[in-house]
């Protein structure tokens, strides 16, 4: 009976995800723009001027086996329910935050670049785009956390965990992430980090134009122990297979990389609007591994 259960089990997780059913008139247009901003941001005519990298939403908003639908991976990050814990508390910006605010927040930061305008056309379609995926699913507002309601405690276990871990660092851990790197990331994000285009994005670098290739040292995967708890429950695409300190020691290398600094207040300085009590903010790779008491040098 165990055994059956398990099967099934099993088999339940291989269901493909089905999507709802689409909108019709302007709404279903904004929710199909939305994906199709989510998964070409970088180049989509409404967003490319707010992007400073290469990367697109999916790019950590993973799609489910390649169905072309932004954040609808199992994983952390993933889309499905997340609309349903907004209005959430936000403990970075000490405010109650919207969809529409995290959302457009994250183009200061994992996009390193600036923010979209609340009401304009693109923030609206990534609103409703992410509003759509939680359809059937029961509101249930997090006071904690602006996190997807079956992810939300996993994420603060994860936090305390990888940051126990990460406060014993030493060079050997950052040397043990290298190796796990070349081992069972570089086939895909190659082992100068620069990624695939179109199919694996970058990790860190910058174009033979000069530009940034990855997110900023003010994104949430720029931080270790929350690169560790992305990386340990997504990667390597169909394995998930590292154990904490694997998962660790390739978060401490992949985040020691050069990346871009992160001056919240220089970014925001011509905003009308920022719903924020945080106004000054600043990190850097340096700073980023300070927090854990170690020394990038």
């Amino acid at each position: 009976m165990k055994i059956l259960q398990l099967l099934l089990l099993s088999s339940l997780s291989l269901l493909a995800w089905e999507a709802p059913a689409m909108p019709k008139g302007e709404l279903g247009r904004m929710v199909k723009l939305g994906n199709e901003i989510a998964n070409n941001t970088a180049n989509h005519p409404l967003t490319k001027a707010y992007v400073g990298n290469t990367l697109a939403c999916k790019s950590c908003h993973l799609q489910e086996n390649n169905n072309n639908y932004a954040g609808t991976g199992e994983g952390l990050s993933t889309w499905i329910g997340t609309a349903a814990v907004f209005p959430a508390y936000s403990k970075r910006e000490q405010t109650i935050q919207t969809v529409e605010d995290r959302s457009n927040n994250c183009f200061m930061r994992s996009m390193s670049g600036k923010r979209l305008e609340d009401g304009s056309e693109a923030s609206l379609a990534l609103y409703a785009y992410i509003s759509w995926l939680s359809t059937g699913i029961a509101m249930k507002m997090d006071d904690k956390r602006p996190v997807t309601a079956s992810k939300s405690q996993f994420y603060a276990d994860g936090q305390k965990k990888f940051r126990h871990i990460l406060e014993k660092g030493t060079h050997q851990n950052y040397l043990d992430g290298k190796t796990v790197f070349e081992k069972r990331c570089a086939s895909c994000h190659q082992d100068d980090g620069s990624g695939i285009k179109n199919y694996f994005p970058p990790l860190w670098g910058i174009s033979d134009k000069g530009k940034e290739l990855s997110f900023n040292s003010g994104a949430g995967l720029a931080d270790p122990q929350k690169s560790a708890i992305w990386i340990q429950d997504n990667m390597p695409l169909g394995e998930h297979n590292l154990t904490d300190q694997e998962s660790a020691d390739v978060a401490l290398y992949i985040d020691a990389q050069p990346r871009a600094d992160f001056d919240l207040k220089e970014i925001i300085k011509d905003l009308k609007v920022y719903n924020s009590k945080v106004l000054d903010e600043k990190h850097s790779v340096r700073s980023r591994m300070k927090s854990y008491g170690l020394d990038i040098d």
